[in-house]
């Protein structure tokens, strides 16, 4: 008897997950703005439709006459850009995944609050700011403070402020920066960590969990796991990321959870329905055993079951980006023993991924990727996105033996720039 193939449409991102999708019986329709993958994604995909991944009306058009002539099993997305037009596909076509109501609550950091409150789940001190008066106001009734966008993504315009000199400062700040829909919220004492679950049919399995390292503008240039930061409160921890997704609405797919370890105990950060950044993934896989690029697919079309139980962690990992001083390249020197992979992206080639090679390192226990040259630019680092000059991956016996390889990685590569001669 013939198997039906499942068919997906993959809405933007980086799509790590379509690899290998044709051996697993799955077509993929990729809908993506034009150049903004790499073109070995082809071999992968049933076919590409270009269209303007964040407008919902307009991935709904290009959809229809292919949801037509063979439905759709799922519609979804590796980005966070794409959320909320993604949940718009999926509740038009009234398909199982994020809806457009979980994914805008996810975003909406004001309506997550919002909500939370309501559940009484992870209380938090915030309020939605129009005025420097307000964040005076705030600032003097809770103390320290973080203002920031309300819809924003990354670290961008992330202002601490702790007195009235301050919170005026960051509302000019992010008023300059036109950000209208602002939000403050006490200042939370503690390390950042995540948790990475997988959902199905409404149920949360905790896969993951992770810790950061951050420069003083929160731009996080180190992610390793599993976090010993997390292990005195794991057990508050996943139940707390669980009761988040429950309160979301999150029936199906992968997720990521931040949350800061206060004195007090965990509080949420932020959540997203999706596929974590910064290569967490991979970092799972490595430590938990689990892939969830693959879960990504399988789970939700029925190839893979979920686990019962959340695994126990095999091994630590961890991924480090490069952090030259700014200015231009002058040279790059590398001293790397040879058993380590290195990767090197070709100069005046822009990388159309975030993580270029991250894919086909998943063999190497130790890796390094080079995206910078000599003449080259490099920015300073005041988001996420400034993460351009190259990153170390390793696995360890431990998350700290894997820190402590990345840091040695680091170390074996020198780019020495105009500013810092």
């Amino acid at each position: 008897m013939m198997q039906i193939k499942k068919r997906i449409a993959v809405i933007g991102g980086r799509p790590a997950p379509i690899h290998g999708a044709k051996e697993l019986g799955i077509d993929v329709v990729l809908v993506h703005e034009e150049g903004g993958y790499e073109d070995d994604i082809l071999q992968h995909v049933e076919k590409v439709v270009h269209a303007d991944i964040t407008n919902g009306k307009e991935l709904v058009s290009v959809l229809e006459p292919l949801h037509a002539e063979r439905p759709f099993d799922r519609i979804m997305t590796t980005t966070e850009f794409a959320g909320e037009s993604t949940g718009y596909a999926v509740d038009h076509f009234r398909l199982t995944g994020v809806t457009e109501k979980t994914a805008r609550l996810l975003k909406d950091k004001l309506a997550m609050r919002e909500l939370l409150a309501d559940c009484g789940l992870s209380p938090v001190a915030y309020a939605r700011i129009s005025s420097a008066k307000e964040a005076v106001d705030f600032v003097t009734t809770h103390g320290a403070a973080v203002l920031k966008p309300a819809d924003g993504v990354a670290s961008l315009h992330i202002r601490p402020c702790d007195d009235a000199e301050s919170a005026i400062a960051a509302f000019d700040a992010l008023s300059e920066n036109k950000v209208t829909n602002m939000i403050i919220e006490e200042y939370l004492e503690g390390p950042v960590v995540s948790v990475d679950s997988f959902s199905f049919d409404g149920r949360h399995l905790p896969i993951g969990y992770s810790e950061y390292r951050m420069n003083d503008k929160y731009v996080e240039w180190e992610v390793s796991t599993p976090s010993t930061a997390a292990e005195p409160w794991l057990p508050e921890l996943l139940k707390m990321a669980a009761d988040l997704l429950d309160a979301v609405e999150l029936q199906e797919g992968p997720s990521h959870s931040e949350f800061i370890l206060t004195p007090k105990g965990p509080r949420v950060l932020e959540s997203h329905a999706r596929l974590a950044g910064s290569g967490a993934p991979e970092l799972v896989r490595r430590a938990f055993g689990l892939d969830l690029n693959r879960m990504f697919t399988t789970v939700p079309l029925g190839i893979d079951t979920l686990p019962d139980v959340s695994p126990c962690a095999i091994a630590g990992a961890a991924i480090q980006f490069f952090r030259p001083e700014p200015g231009k390249v002058k040279s790059v020197e590398i001293n790397l023993p040879s058993e380590v992979v290195v990767r090197t992206q070709p100069k005046d080639e822009p990388a159309r991924v975030f993580l270029p090679f991250l894919f086909e390192l998943g063999e190497a226990e130790r890796a390094v990727v080079l995206q910078k040259h000599q003449g080259d630019d490099i920015p300073p680092l005041n988001t996420v996105a400034d993460c351009v000059s190259g990153y170390v991956l390793a696995t360890g016996t431990s998350r700290a033996d894997a820190v402590n390889i990345a840091d040695q990685l680091i170390d074996g590569v020198g780019f020495h720039t105009e500013a810092g001669l």
